[in-house]
């Protein structure tokens, strides 16, 4: 069983800064891709960060320079430090793992609102 879990979400002002973390427990295999999507109200589900197994990133054009994404392989452990903050950045972010054997799991979720 693995369980996915996501924290750091919470209320912030524009400008300021919030920093996201996700851990993945149990029998995980060999995470090649580890991510994180946002879903705002009303609108579907997209990428935000992804980072590989070998470092490499990329971002959404509407988070670049802003974001930034980063992982511990040890301890199967995910973030997004999060920067300049804008209204529009709010929605619930979900953290994702991409393992071996095409195994894929998602977290719950955690709030972040930016108020202007």
């Amino acid at each position: 069983q693995v369980q996915v879990v996501e924290s750091g979400g919470g209320l912030v002002q524009a400008g300021g800064s919030l920093r996201l973390s996700c851990a993945a427990s149990g029998s995980i295999f060999s995470i090649n891709v580890m991510g994180w999507y946002r879903q705002a109200p009303g609108k579907q589900r997209e990428l935000v960060a992804a980072i590989t197994s070998g470092g490499s990133t990329n971002y959404a054009d509407s988070v670049k320079g802003r974001f930034t994404i980063s992982r511990d392989n040890d301890k199967n452990t995910v973030y997004l430090q999060m920067n300049s903050l804008k209204p529009e950045d709010t929605a619930v972010y979900y953290c994702n793992f991409e393992a071996k054997y095409g195994m894929d799991y998602w977290g719950k979720g955690t709030l972040v609102t930016v108020s202007s």
